[in-house]
């Protein structure tokens, strides 16, 4: 007898290796993932941009080169200069919510995916119990009362899923994909911060600007109106001189009013970038003569935006996790195989516990198939296809949008160059135009009308040159974000956990 149960146990034992051989040199059931197959464009857009920009002899006015190939700094909003704008984007970057949610999300995710990778290690739990029972023998036939039974019993269990298909495996592919995911959207995160904290500096530095350029215009207006008084007192203007020009100075102040709201609500969202309140932010007194233009901006060669585009990676990573998926909804469907082990005691008194007489074994061998579900795990992998075809349609569009970006702020950086020149030319021709119309006016030679054309004509182009040097700022950061904000190159994001697969990154 203990022959045969030696060979018995011999056989368990081959059986088991035989099986454990068979997963680890089993199949992956699923299509494996590649990127897709995308053609980079040799420029970004229909017309290859200028290699500089024009130039304007004012603030901000600077010519641009465009170096092609260049990388992009980690922390490219240090290239305008500005210690205000370095430390708000600093602090934005440090202590807004919208990073700590994503930061969080990433944690979760990393520590789903160690989780699943337990998957292919055997479970194995200990038990111990003991029971009291009182069972009535009465239908026996045997009298006296029900005697009392105490049973201890000790076991070591383990339970192991054959990974024969490839199903777990894809699994933790799916589950690193996921990883990868919100570590792209993480740094998605950070770009867009960042990139929105310096679009609203630049947005209320132009602000702070128009509104002082605006006092000063009222200002003007007053004094304008002292004169037409006073020309109206000596019979040189008429009543309706004096009202329009009354009109004028009122009509000054009102537009002065939206452009303090306009401020107020810019300087409110760099508090919410930074994740405080307004009136606990301490937003400095912004100024555009603090910021300096950039004069030499890199910009990535297209096909390197396939790997530095954030929304391009993520997008990347969605489609790998769908399609790593595919895998798990197909091995769903062919036969699973699980060992199951236990070992222990069982004695009616824990002093017998251990003794040799009470020892308890046994080994399941167990393959379950799905036969018959009415078509719902069929469908369920017809459906995981057409998600992995919705993912790989999405990564195009992501990509094609990318393209447009840089194309557009491209086209932006040049053209709002030279609308800058052609503000500042009408500025100063303006302002020449007014000085000689209000001489002329105090002269008698033209009529007030006149003076009130040349004051509406300056104060325009005064508030347009002003937006215009704010937009070649604004153009320069939209660039940076387009290509992606030099994420690789930052160096601030801690390491994955120890263990997890390694996603694919630059």
């Amino acid at each position: 007898m203990q022959t045969i149960s030696r060979q018995f146990r011999r056989r368990q034992a081959l059986a088991c290796l035989t099986l454990l051989a068979a997963t680890l040199g089993g199949c992956t059931v699923g299509p494996d993932f590649h990127r897709p197959a995308f053609d980079a464009p040799s420029r970004y857009g229909e017309i290859p941009p200028a290699a500089r920009t024009v130039a304007a002899k004012v603030a901000g006015g600077a010519a641009q080169r465009l170096a092609p190939g260049a990388d992009v700094p980690g922390q490219w909003w240090t290239l305008f200069r500005s210690p205000a704008l370095t430390d708000l984007v600093t602090i934005a970057l440090r202590d807004s919510p919208t990073i700590a949610a994503a930061d969080a999300a990433l944690r979760a995710a990393q520590e789903k995916a160690l989780q699943q990778q337990g998957t292919l290690f055997p479970s194995i739990s200990g038990l111990i119990s003991r029971t009291r029972s009182e069972s009535p023998e009465a239908y026996l036939g045997l009298p006296g009362p029900a005697p009392l039974f105490s049973a201890y019993d000790a076991q070591l269990n383990l339970s192991y899923t054959l990974d024969v298909w490839g199903g777990l495996r894809r699994a933790i592919e799916q589950q690193s994909a996921g990883a990868a995911y919100q570590r792209f959207l993480l740094e998605q995160a950070y770009l867009q911060l960042g990139a929105g904290v310096a679009a609203t500096v630049v947005q209320a530095a132009s602000l702070a600007g128009q509104i002082e350029v605006q006092r000063q215009l009222i200002g003007f207006e007053q004094k304008q109106l002292e004169t037409v008084r006073q020309q109206f007192e000596l019979g040189g203007a008429t009543g309706t001189d004096l009202a329009t020009q009354q009109a004028q100075v009122a009509q000054a102040q009102t537009a002065l009013v939206p452009l303090q709201t306009a401020l107020v609500q810019a300087r409110d969202q760099l508090a919410a970038y930074l994740g405080r309140a307004p009136s606990e932010a301490a937003i400095p007194a912004l100024d555009l003569d603090q910021l300096t233009l950039p004069e030499t901006i890199p910009v990535s060669v297209p096909a390197a935006l396939l790997s530095q585009r954030p929304d391009i990676r993520a997008a990347e990573a969605l489609l790998h996790q769908q399609t790593a998926a595919l895998g798990v909804a197909i091995a769903a469907r062919l036969p699973n195989l699980t060992l199951t082990a236990s070992a222990g005691t069982d004695a009616a008194d824990v002093h017998q516990m251990f003794s040799p007489t009470n020892g308890l074994w046994s080994i399941v061998n167990q393959a379950v198939q799905p036969i018959f579900d009415a078509g719902q795990l069929l469908h369920a992998q017809r459906a995981q296809r057409a998600a992995m075809d919705q993912a790989a349609a999405q990564w195009r569009q992501t990509v094609v949008v990318a393209f447009q970006n840089v194309a557009d702020v491209l086209a932006a950086l040049q053209n709002d160059a030279v609308a800058l020149r052609y503000a500042l030319d009408a500025q100063t021709a303006a302002a020449r135009g007014l000085s000689l119309a209000g001489l002329q006016y105090k002269l008698g030679g033209v009529s007030y009308l006149s003076v009130l054309t040349a004051q509406q004509t300056y104060q325009n182009t005064v508030i347009t040159l002003i937006r215009a040097r704010a937009a070649r700022f604004a153009d320069t950061v939209a660039l940076f974000q387009a290509l992606g904000g030099g994420w690789w190159n930052r160096d601030d994001l801690p390491p994955p956990p120890p263990g997890l697969l390694s996603s694919p990154l630059p």
